[in-house]
This record gives C-alpha cells, structure tokens and sequence, in this order.
C-alpha cells in the first residue's frame, strides 16, 4: 500500500499545487508516511516539504508555508498507507465468515485495527495491540476509539474470539483507563454465551474504568442463510426485554434499536442515547431519524400529484412509516412504505446497509410509484453499488422505476426539500 491521491478538494491548496488523482505522497518533512494519523500531524506545520511521486513517474519536491490550521485538501485512497493490521480472531459470531461467495472484495476484509478504529470509528478487539502501538497511542494522545469487547470473562472471551489472547481484555482497558485514553465499547450479545449473569459482570467491569468509558452498546447477534451449524441462537423477544433491564442499572449503557423492536417497545427518547455516540452499530438511528424530521417544513399542497415509495429496512419500518404518514397530509402527495424482506441473508438480517438489489426490486417491482426513496447507506460508499455486485442502474433497468437516494441516512430533509420543491 502507499499514500495514494484519490482526489483533491477544488480550491485547496493541493490544487493550487498540481497534486492530482494517482499521485503519490512519499514523504513530509522526510518522514515517510504509515497512515492518516501521521499525515494529519506532519501537515500541521506551517512550513512544509513535500516530496511527491507525479503519476509520470517523477518525483518532485514541493516547499509551502501555509496557515497552521489550513488543511492541504487531499483525499487518499485509503486510511492506512502502510499494511492494515489483520484480524486474528475467529469469533464465533464473525459476520464476515457468514457471507457467501461472490460478494465485493471489500466484504471479506476482516481488519483489527486501531488507527482506522481511531479515524473511521472502526471496532477493534485489542488482541493484536503490540507495545510499539501502545508506546505510540500514549504518545500522541490518541483517542477514542472504538473496543468489540463482547464479555470481560476472560476465558469466555478467549472461546468467544477463539483466541488465547483474547482474555486480556480487561488488562488492556485498564492500560486505557492508567493513560487516560478514552473509548467506547461495543458488546455482540449471542444467547448462552454473554448474556444474564454474564452481561451483567460484563457492565459491572466495564463501568469500574469510569471516566476512560465513554459508552456502551449492546447489539444482537445477526444469523444469515449462509451461517452453518447452530451454535448460536437468535435474540427473542424474552431476551430482548431481560437484555434492556439488564442494561439499564448501568449509565452509559443503551441497546441497540432492535432490542427495542424485538422487545415490542417504543423507541426510546432521545435524552437516553445522549449525543448518540454508536449511531453506526444502530443505536439511536432510529430515534435521531424521528427528531430531525420534526425539524422539517413541508408545503401544505404540491402542484401536481406524486407518489413516493419509501423502501425501508425491515428495522427501520415503524420509524419510517411515522414518517410516511406525516407526507400524507400534504395535499396531491401520495407516500407508501415497503419493508424490504431479506430473502437473500435471512429473516435474521434487518438492517438497511445489507439489503441486496434483487431483494430491493423484488419489493418495488410492482408499485407505481414516481420515485423510490432509499438511504445511501443501502450502497458501498462514494458508488452505486449494492453489496451483491449490481449497481443502481441495474436496479431501475428492472424496475423501471426513478430514485431518489438520501445521502444523510438519518434524516428525511432531502425528502421535504424534494417534495417542496413540486409545491
């Protein structure tokens, strides 16, 4: 891997000095770079050297002086330019060793690293931190990050990762809580392994570090078609409720929204997920979709008639629907709702960033709708792709349908600023 331009911000002052898409940055200062951690503190300077590789072939050697809180306006490739820390674990529940083949190459990456839990907000297990890692986090005060703990039993834990090391848990979050660096835990509950009595001493731990644990979430294990054997079981709705009562003797501490749906309870309100610390492992999404709607102005008629389909992931139905109904007291609009059933992974998956283009045409097919409504989170990043391959064209070729795709997954302002637009 290397430092490699994807792309320049227009106006930036990478722009300004000819980097362009392909280059490569060899080093700043002279000191070659490992990731965007380094890049962020050498870039920092005022006074700068930058030796860069041109797509040509040539190298040059750029001198700036800049405003220290100016930012070059570079976007890489990739996060880590130097080799991503593998996964050592083989965790019983791993989702990634539940997908079938064929899928895009991304979705088998299994990485355990700390500097993209540091930048991206990406999970990691500890069980591959080295004392050259530790030397560095406490030198640059690095935090937070973002700990898969799941039991802090140390040989449940060992069984559960799979990985002798894996029972040190505690010893590390301790070094966190000594170095004052802070982070946020996530617990995969999987029934008969982690939960009662064992979530229970699993909180109690994880609250002893007091100021060093920012939060915790609590989500239930996802189960797809392509899981062999029945080691594990699925949340119930029994499980779900003792999972919350559990979860609520601790500050810090929320569950995840399908608890809620699966325990047959409303949505929490929003002061018990706080600033919404774990919204990417589904804890408050829905909630937080439900408050800044409330924020939207929309027109009390449109010019002509529309109809809109909002097709939802099967966890985010009730929330979306709310939603749905509040549209239709806009005259001349027309919105309906559609839950997209997970045909290809399982009953089990709900989520809307799993859903598979041939489910999603499945589901709107039919309709005679103007326009879909979807999350962008439905597709890979920066594309329009779906996680099986095909892409967003291919879904309108089969549908013969218009969409509309939500950028902000946790806000319907893109919606209303689309429906006032026909007012």
């Amino acid at each position: 891997m290397a430092a490699l331009v994807s792309d320049v911000v227009e106006g930036s002052i990478a722009e300004e000095l000819g980097i362009s898409s392909g280059d490569e940055i060899l080093s700043i200062d002279g000191m070659k770079l490992r990731d965007m951690i380094d890049y962020k503190f050498l870039t920092a300077s005022e006074e700068l050297t930058i030796e860069i590789k041109k797509t040509s072939g040539e190298v040059e050697e750029i001198e700036l002086e800049k405003d220290f809180e100016d930012d070059l306006g570079i976007i890489f490739e990739s996060a880590v330019f130097d080799k991503i820390k593998p996964c050592l674990n083989h965790c019983i529940f791993c989702f990634v060793d539940q997908q079938p083949k064929g899928l895009r190459k991304t979705l088998y990456i299994k990485d355990d690293d700390y500097r993209l839990s540091y930048l991206q907000g990406t999970y990691v297990t500890l069980t591959n931190l080295t004392d050259e890692d530790k030397k560095r986090i406490k030198s640059m005060s690095l935090g937070p990050f973002y700990v898969s703990v799941h039991t802090t039993n140390p040989e449940l834990r060992a069984k559960m990762l799979r990985n002798p090391n894996a029972a040190k848990i505690m010893e590390e979050l301790n070094w966190f809580k000594k170095n004052h660096i802070p982070f946020h835990a996530q617990i995969v509950l999987c029934p008969g392994f982690n939960d009662g009595e064992e979530l229970d001493r699993t909180l109690k731990d994880l609250t002893s570090l007091k100021s060093a644990l920012l939060s915790v979430a609590i989500v239930p294990v996802g189960i797809t078609n392509f899981r062999e054997g029945d080691l594990l079981k699925d949340v119930t709705k029994e499980k779900a409720i003792e999972t919350i009562e559990i979860a609520n003797k601790y500050k810090k501490v929320c569950c995840s929204d399908e608890f809620f749906l699966k325990a047959g309870f409303d949505i929490p309100p929003a002061k018990y997920y706080g600033n919404y610390p774990q919204l990417s492992d589904g804890v408050g999404s829905l909630r937080l979709l439900l408050e800044d709607f409330k924020k939207c102005k929309l027109p009390k008629s449109i010019k002509s008639p529309l109809k809109l389909v909002f097709a939802s992931s099967t966890a985010a139905y009730t929330a979306v629907k709310q939603i749905a109904d509040r549209f239709n007291k806009v005259k001349k609009l027309e919105c309906i709702t559609l839950p997209v059933k997970s045909e290809y992974w399982g009953k089990n998956i709900t989520v809307a960033g799993l859903i598979t283009s041939d489910d999603l045409i499945n589901t709107v097919k039919d309709t005679d709708a103007d326009f879909v409504v979807i999350p962008s989170v439905m597709l890979k990043p920066y594309s329009e792709d779906f996680l099986d391959g095909n892409n967003l064209d291919y879904v309108k070729a089969k549908t013969k349908k218009e969409f509309l795709v939500i950028n902000n997954s946790y806000s319907f302002k893109e919606v209303a600023d689309f429906v006032n637009s026909f007012s």
